[in-house]
């Protein structure tokens, strides 16, 4: 069985959750500013994640029970639920803070710039280069993103928001290289996965309640029927689904790869945005017109593209390889 293959291939499935997440995200934003206008986009957000991951918190632990019937869970398994919840929840709370000082495109070519990130942090931390399959690839995806985030070099400048999204995007690296770490590779993901949760919403739920009517606006925001709808597609698919994918399968390639594969998000992304914007606008009856193919989509997610294709059809050669005794 060509588990390298599988992983890849499991890790695209993720991509297209967390690809769904993005226009579900506007919808159910869109839909709480006219239930809480008082409320600013910051608290919402946070609101949002509290929601998002204290529900997938939940859920999780009762995978687990039904899952695995114990929910002892090993030094090992906190630890690494501990490290995973710090770098994605810190990173986004960057992110988030980041969006607010800077362009959206330049926010998402710095963001992934966990392609870049990866093997130079392996290279400097374990003295091990990226194969070169795996730097072209790199190569390509990078060209892709520059290509769909319409990045100018001439009007760049490090200003907060550039240094927040980029300190977002080494978190992000942290995130992605916790799960190679080979201490970890005999834990449970779901057990992993519950632990990372919760201390995603431990970091967001205090930042929640130090808000001016944080609690109450966050009770507001989520009055509305549609909006528990909106949140439901973000715990199932975009959460519980991607994550517990993540945690399980990425151990099986290496960050570098991992990390060129998730560049597959915002091509789904825009993939969703052609269509899903007109079906939750008629559903909550809020304004989010569809966006179109533009020829920056068609090349720089055609770039993206190839780039996974050529890794996963390494991966298919090197099973071929083996098998052979090559």
């Amino acid at each position: 069985m060509n588990r390298r293959g599988t992983a890849m291939r499991m890790l695209m499935l993720a991509c297209v959750t967390w690809g769904l997440s993005f226009p579900t995200i506007k919808a159910l934003a869109l839909v709480q500013s006219s239930e809480a206008p008082v409320a600013n986009t910051w608290l919402l957000s946070t609101a949002t994640m509290v929601a998002r991951f204290s529900t997938g918190a939940l859920l999780a632990f009762l995978l687990v029970l039904f899952a695995r019937g114990r929910v002892r869970t090993s030094r090992g398994e906190i630890t690494q639920g501990i490290g995973l919840g710090l770098f994605g929840g810190l990173g986004m709370l960057l992110q988030v803070d980041g969006l607010s000082h800077t362009e959206a495109s330049t926010s998402a070519f710095l963001t992934q710039a966990t392609v870049f990130f990866i093997p130079l942090v392996k290279a400097l931390w374990h003295r091990q280069l990226p194969t070169l399959r795996e730097g072209i690839c790199c190569v390509i995806a990078l060209a892709g993103i520059a290509v769909l985030a319409r990045f100018d070099w001439r009007t760049f400048h490090m200003g907060r928001g550039e240094a927040e999204t980029l300190a977002a995007a080494v978190l992000f690296t942290g995130h992605i290289m916790t799960l190679e770490v080979d201490a970890f590779r005999g834990n449970d993901a779901l057990k992993v996965s519950v632990v990372m949760f919760g201390v995603i919403t431990a970091l967001f739920l205090p930042l929640l309640l130090m808000m001016e009517d944080g609690a109450a606006s966050a009770v507001k925001a989520f009055s509305s029927p549609v909006t528990w709808l909106f949140l439901a597609i973000l715990v199932g698919p975009c959460t519980l689904l991607s994550f517990i994918w993540m945690n399980q399968w990425q151990p099986h390639v290496s960050a570098t790869t991992a990390g060129l594969i998730y560049c597959l998000e915002p091509v789904f992304t825009s993939a969703f945005a052609l269509f899903l914007p007109a079906w939750f606008s008629a559903l909550a009856g809020v304004a989010y017109a569809n966006e179109h193919v533009t020829p920056a989509l068609a090349l720089g997610g055609g770039l993206i593209l190839l780039a996974n294709v050529l890794m996963l059809t390494g991966a298919q050669n090197d099973t071929l390889l083996n098998e052979h005794g090559v």
